[in-house]
């Protein structure tokens, strides 16, 4: 029996968390022999040659100019500092932690749509996003003096992602996906190359951290790639749900390479999180759906 649309995209939404997760885990065990400016650097070069020859393939190739695109640079920014202050992040705290903040990225998303893009947001979805920032703050559990670094640079990782996501639907749409993460990429490695240096200085790379950061670059390109098939292969509210598969993924791989533990608060504020997506998920296809029928039922107005 063939399978449907739907669950083709769930297995393709499955294979990209798998491939960040992994990714994010490759990066973090490298992190004791080199500094994020580092790891953003090399990461950056595997992944702009890697992505250099598939657009190149594709003929998704343009003019560099492009980059001058208000809206692509913003992007380009956005992404930096979301790699630069995760990276930074998973030396300092348990990835599944770290992944359980990052799953309030739809709720980031829906708030700045509402605040920048003017989107309508009922009060039902207002609600949701409130009750899942509330959930980041369980996992976060801010001490006396405050909130951890750590938790911090998660926290405005999450934002700059939800920035980068609300600029990428700005980008003019003759500029292909592939032109603007090979801009992206590029652009990441040169920045992690110009702030090794003030965030302690070059480190020697052996072959192990280097093949590490190899895959984790491959990786990352396979869940660009399969979140994109995702998205194009099934209806988005059936398939993105499926994202949340990464905190399994993250606690999967923090309990057997970094024997972490998430305890019990991390696993309540991540419910209320995933809780709070799930219904943000599905108040938004209820409203897609009502502009469908309405668009339908309206009258014809002959020629």
């Amino acid at each position: 029996m063939a399978q449907s649309k739907n669950m083709q995209g769930a297995i393709y939404m499955a294979i990209a968390m798998a491939g960040f997760s992994c990714s994010d885990a490759l990066s973090k065990s490298v992190i004791p022999t080199m500094n994020a400016g580092e790891i953003m650097f090399l990461r950056g070069f595997f992944t702009s040659i890697l992505v250099f020859l598939l657009a190149r393939h594709m003929g998704a190739l343009r003019s560099w100019k492009v980059i001058l695109q208000p809206m692509i640079a913003l992007r380009i920014i956005c992404e930096a500092i979301s790699a630069a202050t995760y990276i930074t992040a998973l030396g300092m705290m348990p990835i599944a932690n770290a992944s359980a903040i990052l799953q309030a990225l739809p709720l980031a998303v829906t708030l700045g749509a509402a605040l920048f893009l003017k989107e309508p947001v009922g009060w039902r979805r207002w609600t949701a996003i409130v009750i899942g920032f509330v959930g980041v703050l369980i996992i976060c559990r801010p001490g006396p003096d405050g909130f951890t670094t750590a938790a911090l640079l998660v926290v405005g990782s999450m934002f700059a992602t939800a920035a980068r996501d609300l600029a990428t639907r700005c980008v003019d749409k003759s500029v292909p996906s592939l032109m603007v993460t090979v801009c992206t990429a590029i652009s990441i490695s040169v920045l992690g190359a110009l702030s090794i240096i003030p965030l302690g200085g070059w480190q020697p790379v052996t072959m192990t951290p280097l093949l590490h950061i190899l895959m984790a670059s491959i990786l990352v390109l396979v869940g660009y790639q399969s979140i994109i098939q995702a998205m194009r292969t099934g209806e988005i509210s059936f398939v993105a749900p499926f994202r949340y598969l990464s905190l399994i993924w993250s606690a999967l791989l923090g309990l057997i390479f970094f024997g972490e533990i998430p305890d019990a608060w991390t696993a309540v504020g991540s419910a209320i999180v995933i809780a709070s997506g799930l219904y943000t998920f599905y108040r938004e296809s209820r409203r897609q759906a009502a502009e469908r029928v309405a668009q339908e039922s309206a009258p014809r107005v002959p020629a």
